[in-house]
């Protein structure tokens, strides 16, 4: 088995993240994102992903004040809304996440959508998948089309104070499960500033077919490989923190991309665990 140090990792990851050719603009950012494939907004702490923020801003924590240049981002982001430049949602460990389109397809075999949007949902109830807040939400949105938070709020009679948390886990489990995402910014609320939401199969018609001959094992194995591709090496509990699957289809997709010459197991200097390693490496 190879080995690796840890310099040769965090080497490979400057390059990956743009640590050392920052991102300077949204043509630039859709070119990121169209190269790794899937990246965060924010940084998410203990997760190792490339994202939109260290890349314009450097490798730094969020700053609170709003006239940060790294802030920037979030006017692309906003301007993105709609145009299908990406697939924009919190998707991964439910944080806002930025996908490319040509994965898309992958991300949604992964979820509990079967083809049919408007009576999948009801299996999941029933199940007890989803809560009653999420699926009046999802319900309304289905019979209104696209709507502001502050106007899906009242919409679903979820206005109460103590109904705030139900309702943004609600949003958060929708999106996570590509039924619901943003597709723009209305001047609504207090600050003047709220989400637009619709149906993912209504703003993405063509998604639940690209994704009805993808299986589940070649989704996991598709996503894997870029993400090792964009963190160059990790450790089976990287994938585990980033993806959230089951760790023997964890395993199972490590494996199958080591048996195709994909990535191989290599021992990182000074740790006892197994590491995959993008091949090259």
């Amino acid at each position: 088995m190879n080995s690796l140090i840890q310099q040769q990792i965090l080497s490979f990851r400057t390059e990956t993240f743009r640590l050392n050719q920052r991102v300077r603009s949204v043509e630039e950012a859709r070119k990121f994102v169209e190269a790794r494939g899937f990246i965060m907004f924010w940084p998410i702490k203990g997760v190792i992903m490339p994202s939109l923020w260290a890349a314009v801003a450097g490798d730094r924590p969020v700053p609170n004040a709003h006239d940060d240049p790294g802030h920037v981002t979030w006017g692309w982001k906003d301007a993105a809304l709609g145009k299908q430049w990406w697939y924009y949602a919190k998707v991964l460990r439910k944080k806002a996440t930025l996908i490319a389109l040509r994965l898309a397809p992958y991300f949604y075999a992964l979820s509990e959508n079967f083809g049919s949007p408007e009576e999948d949902y009801l299996d999941q109830y029933r199940h007890g998948l989803l809560t009653l807040e999420a699926k009046t939400v999802y319900e309304t949105l289905l019979r209104e089309g696209p709507l502001s938070t502050v106007a899906l709020r009242k919409a679903t009679n979820l206005t109460a104070a103590t109904a705030t948390s139900p309702f943004n886990r609600a949003l958060d489990t929708l999106q996570a499960d590509f039924k619901i995402l943003p597709v723009g910014v209305a001047e609504a609320g207090a600050w003047r500033y709220a989400f637009v939401y619709d149906c993912v199969h209504r703003h993405y018609p063509a998604l639940p077919e690209q994704a009805r001959a993808i299986g589940i094992s070649e989704a996991q194995r598709v996503l894997l490989e870029h993400y090792i591709c964009s963190v160059g090496a990790a450790e089976e509990r990287d994938v585990r923190k980033v993806f959230q699957w089951a760790p023997a289809d964890i395993t199972q997709a490590l494996k199958a991309l080591v048996e195709t010459d994909v990535i191989r197991p290599v021992q990182v200097a000074g740790q006892k665990s197994s590491w995959f390693a993008v091949k090259g490496m």
